[in-house]
């Protein structure tokens, strides 16, 4: 089992992506979690481009690493200035990160048309810039940059860049394909000859991907298999343009199908967790059929699906989710059989009634058709079976509801003020019960106003509160008078579910979705 080192470069290749942005706390607490699941070396990024990494190298010196090396990115030395004396080359020394790596020209184009320099003069700084950072006691990484367009225009002058970078003290060399163009079966002929050059040396070989052709991934596991003993890239495949070959991919194939040792050998089943992690620090939204981690990644939604995977799940699934820390998902749509409803009832001990099963289905295909979509909306679903097996009674009975906004003629703030009348469906329900509330909006005011009229009769829900709200047109051709569907995500602290409304009336949509999820809240409430 040959072990593959990870390192990743997130917090700065990774940053250069389109609206991805770290803060500094950001960065450091990405450390840890990378750290902490075995990662081998974290790029922490270009001491000298901002005054932000210039802090990050002194205050993760302060973070207790179990494994991970951190590593300074830099470039070679400015033409016509010792290394020595070169702002970069001293940036990279004074970060005091025990790695430094250092990217360099390969392709001769780039070194005449971009550097406007001669190929010599390449090499001089390709090698001058290794032998200082290796007498400053760094160990010394060299990015090949446009390694394999370089080889394909001129093998020659490519294989010499590399092989300078070696004589001159680097001890992996990293093979880039910056523009992210090279195919498979290139990377792995390119990789072997770059192994040729490198290995009488003594140097060991990485790859650095990019995705603009979808293949960053597969390059990846290409160079791999014919050698390379490092594996670059980000989390999620964050990156420029197209993204960086992303390591979640890299890391789940590379232990469960290729049987490469990575992360220590342990740590892949936490693959989902870190995954969210860097979405929700980086606020991107989460790729939902991410492979390996995505919340579809393992889920199920067409009948004759659901009904082989409840017979056995490597009918459908590659590999057990748990590997990787990720979750089976059984969906309902109208594209649903009787399969789906039987496995996400289940809790319901409704006893396989195939009568009650055909007309839970049929309830969603009828609701599907006016808009509906229960696959963000879980909680709704259980409502609706409870609804249908004639086991669910409300708490209170919805009478009225009313919205106001009024602005000031001075061009203030909009105020927004809900009043509701529900009868609650107790000893108590009677007497209806009225009440007010200003918000942040009509669905903030709507909420407050339940709640106050709902206040001291359910305690539980001061737990809860609204995390998500997304709406989207069903038929945009209707225009404005289309349909809105609304789903609301709410907590508790310790669950989470989802609930939808659909109407014409934006404000009609979003209370009747709220009022599903103050009544799961009730029930869930009453089952513990």
């Amino acid at each position: 089992m040959r072990t593959i080192q990870i390192y990743d470069t997130t917090l700065r290749d990774g940053t250069q992506g389109e609206g991805v942005s770290l803060s500094l706390e950001d960065k450091l607490q990405i450390t840890q979690r990378l750290d902490e699941l075995g990662v081998d070396f974290i790029e922490g990024g270009f001491p000298l481009s901002n005054p932000k990494d210039i802090e990050y190298f002194q205050r993760v010196r302060e973070l207790p690493l179990k494994h991970a090396k951190v590593c300074a990115f830099g470039m070679t030395r400015r033409r016509g200035v010792a290394a020595k004396d070169d702002p970069g080359m001293r940036a990279l020394v004074d970060s005091q990160a025990p790695v430094v790596t250092v990217v360099g020209k390969t392709s001769d184009f780039h070194v005449t048309e971009i550097l406007r320099i001669s190929l010599e003069e390449n090499l001089d700084m390709i090698r001058d810039s290794l032998s200082y950072l290796k007498s400053e006691g760094r160990t010394v990484f060299y990015d090949a940059e446009h390694f394999f367009d370089g080889f394909a225009a001129n093998p020659q002058y490519a294989l010499s860049t590399i092989r300078t970078a070696a004589e001159a003290g680097a001890s992996m060399v990293i093979l880039c394909d910056t523009n992210g163009g090279t195919m498979p079966e290139r990377v792995a002929e390119r990789a072997k000859q770059a192994l040729e050059v490198l290995t009488p040396l003594g140097v060991a070989v990485g790859i650095h991907c990019h995705n603009d052709c979808e293949l960053a991934v597969a390059n990846s596991l290409a160079a791999v298999d014919a050698g390379a003993s490092q594996v670059q890239g980000t989390m999620n495949g964050f990156g420029e343009r197209c993204g960086n070959a992303d390591l979640i991919s890299v890391m789940a194939n590379l232990g469960l199908k290729k049987g490469y040792r990575v992360l220590q050998g342990e740590g892949l089943d936490h693959l989902t967790e870190l995954s969210r992690f860097v979405y929700e620090t980086a606020n991107q939204n989460h790729r939902n059929n991410q492979p390996f981690v995505g919340q579809s990644a393992f889920a199920h939604k067409g009948g004759m699906h659901v009904h082989a995977i409840a017979r056995a799940t490597s009918s459908y699934e590659h590999i057990d989710p748990a590997l990787v820390g990720n979750e089976r998902r059984i969906l309902v749509s109208e594209l649903s059989g009787r399969s789906n409803i039987a496995a996400l009832t289940a809790k319901h001990n409704l006893n396989d009634d195939r009568k009650l099963m055909d007309a839970i289905l049929q309830q969603v295909c009828d609701l599907e058709a006016k808009g509906y979509q229960f696959e963000a909306a879980e909680a709704s679903f259980d409502l609706l079976v409870r609804k249908v097996a004639g086991t669910f009674k409300p708490h209170f009975e919805r009478l009225k509801y009313h919205i106001a906004v009024s602005a000031g003629a001075d061009g203030s703030e909009p105020q927004t003020e809900a009043t509701v009348k529900i009868r609650l469906n107790n000893q108590d329900g009677d007497q209806p019960r009225f009440e007010s509330a200003e918000g942040d909006g009509p669905v903030n005011a709507l909420d407050g106003a339940l709640r106050k009229a709902l206040n001291g009769t359910f305690p539980g829900l001061g737990d809860m509160r609204l995390i998500d709200y997304k709406v989207r047109v069903v038929n945009g051709e209707a225009g404005t008078a289309a349909k809105i569907r609304v789903i609301i995500e709410s907590t508790d602290g310790e669950d989470t579910w989802g609930t939808i409304g659909v109407s014409e009336n934006i404000i009609e949509a979003s209370w009747l979705a709220l009022v599903d999820a103050v009544e799961y809240k009730l029930v869930k409430d009453e089952q513990q």
